[in-house]
């Protein structure tokens, strides 16, 4: 099915919800949400993804490569489209985790003049614009559990915007009246943050940039106010490469920062930082900066309370070699876009073990591209002649490198499935089944799981015991097929009702859950 149609076919089905939901939400208090991502949350992974739709078109390790990353939970980006639009499609993401019980990750990436117009360019036209797309965007979810990680860069870039400091950034857009422009940057934010906290069972973080950006102080007040204090906390390092051991320490601050800056008479600007009295480069005397927000408690009387401040998410789909350092020469590195030799970090977990962190996340789908730069300069250098693809595209190469260098490493899968529809008709269709192991241990038990991307549904399957909701399908050994030993497959088959949609092949299938490749 493609993309349109799908919207078509979601559309149709909450387009007559809108107007009272809309309706709910209006008589409910905006309220934070941070039991949305507890350590016991099992995260989304789309089946649907735009990772998996990049493997269709893919061969040999490149498609094998974006099969793995893509059995992982990722986020879905919202970039564009009207509020319908965008209600639909958020909607079918939703409906898609609730069949699974788990929680997806939603990113509204729509705010006008995103990424001051580089290489993310789009976004809606004006503040009203987007206002109505969040609206759809928050009907979408409904009362349905979900994570939304609201504007990356949104509060890095600021267009027209002056700092603690006073100095004006360098985004500067001459369509935009210098004078407004970052107080509606602010109004748009406030309203998404009250339109998504209104949600029962929605977490929503703002953009912490990360600890290779803005100090401590400076994130701090433009959070407070985007209304951090109505949303669940904030999400760091989105699309970048900055080390996990760093970005902990930094959001920890922020969450210091703001919880004294609104529960005393201190101020953002007076907070500690990476770069003081911490040495940026030097992480062994960012101590230095814990010992300032101990003395900054003791001095206002306050003490540190978890579940009173704000919490954080990390990204860490790229950052398991930390962030590159561009070798001499490189006059204008983009070290953000597209660096070599980086590497996966930590996969997708709600599991922490820090009552500060709700999450670790892959926010920025890996193996997409940051945009057509070349790797690691502003121009070709010999050896790196091509343009890398445009932003949100899928890069083989890039994909390649994640895997290999991932810190902690992936491993590589273990399984192989091929399924074959041997014939159609009108109504049904019938398909075979083969598992292979490819691993070097044997299988003592297995659970195989795929979703359709239609309707169709299985009538009688044989060599294994099945169950569907929706989509979604496992089926189950039997006694005498449950050992699947190395270099062995077997097979199973069943008989399929198309219930009027085309017979397709699913994208992904995953053996004790963990991903399989496939034909």
């Amino acid at each position: 099915m493609t993309a349109a149609s799908k919207t078509r076919r979601v559309a149709a089905t909450v387009a007559a919800a809108t107007l009272s939901l809309a309706g709910v939400m209006a008589g409910q208090v905006a309220h934070a949400a941070n039991d949305v991502l507890d350590p016991s949350t099992e995260l989304f992974a789309n089946p649907e993804s735009t990772t998996l739709e990049a493997a269709q078109g893919l061969t040999g390790q490149a498609r094998a490569d974006a099969q793995l990353l893509g059995s992982f939970p990722s986020a879905d980006w919202f970039t564009k489209g009207t509020p319908l639009e965008v209600e639909a499609a958020v909607a079918e993401v939703v409906a898609s985790a609730d069949a699974t019980d788990e929680v997806p990750v939603l990113v509204a990436y729509n705010v006008p003049f995103r990424d001051c117009a580089q290489y993310s360019a789009g976004g809606a036209t004006s503040v009203e614009e987007y206002k109505g797309w969040i609206d759809g965007f928050a009907a979408g979810i409904g009362t349905s559990d979900a994570t939304v990680i609201l504007e990356p860069d949104g509060l890095g870039i600021i267009p027209h915007y002056t700092t603690l400091d006073g100095n004006t950034e360098w985004c500067q857009p001459e369509e935009l009246d210098a004078d407004t422009a970052a107080a509606e940057r602010f109004e748009m934010l406030n309203y998404a943050v009250d339109a998504l906290a209104a949600l029962p069972n929605t977490a929503t973080y703002l953009d912490g940039t990360h600890s290779g950006w803005l100090g401590v102080g400076e994130i701090t007040d433009r959070l407070i106010k985007a209304g951090v204090e109505d949303a669940d906390g904030f999400f760091l390092n989105a699309s970048n490469y900055v080390a996990t051991e760093r970005l902990q320490k930094y959001g920890t601050w922020i969450s210091d920062c703001i919880h004294l800056s609104q529960g005393s008479r201190w101020e953002p600007s007076w907070c500690a930082s990476q770069y003081y009295p911490a040495n940026p480069s030097d992480l062994s005397t960012w101590g230095q900066s814990d010992a300032a927000y101990d003395k900054a408690y003791a001095d206002t009387s306050m003490t540190r309370n978890p579940a009173e401040q704000a919490h954080f998410v990390i990204d860490t789909s790229r950052n398991g070699q930390g962030s590159w350092t561009p070798p001499a020469g490189f006059l204008n590195p983009l070290d953000w876009c597209n660096p070599p030799g980086r590497g996966a970090g930590l996969t997708p977990t709600t599991d922490t073990g820090n009552a500060l962190i709700d999450a670790y996340l892959w926010i920025k789908v890996p193996g997409e591209s940051d945009g057509s730069c070349y790797r690691g300069s502003s121009a070709p250098h010999p050896g790196d002649q091509t343009a890398d693809p445009a932003a949100g595209q899928w890069f083989p190469e890039q994909a390649r490198e994640l895997i290999a260098l991932a810190n902690p490493p992936i491993a590589a899968p273990t399984c192989h499935v091929s399924y074959t529809v041997h014939g159609s008709w009108r109504e049904g269709f019938n398909t075979q089944i083969w598992i292979k192991n490819t691993g070097t241990e044997p299988v003592n038990g297995w659970e195989l799981e795929w979703a359709f991307h239609e309707k169709e549904t299985i009538q009688n399957l044989w060599s294994g015991s099945a169950t569907q909701q929706g989509a979604y399908v496992e089926v189950d050994n039997l006694s005498w097929n449950r050992t699947i030993k190395p270099g062995q497959q077997i097979t199973l088959g069943f008989i399929g009702e198309t219930n009027g949609s085309p017979v397709t092949e699913p994208w992904l299938f995953t053996l004790n859950g963990a991903g399989c490749t496939s034909d």
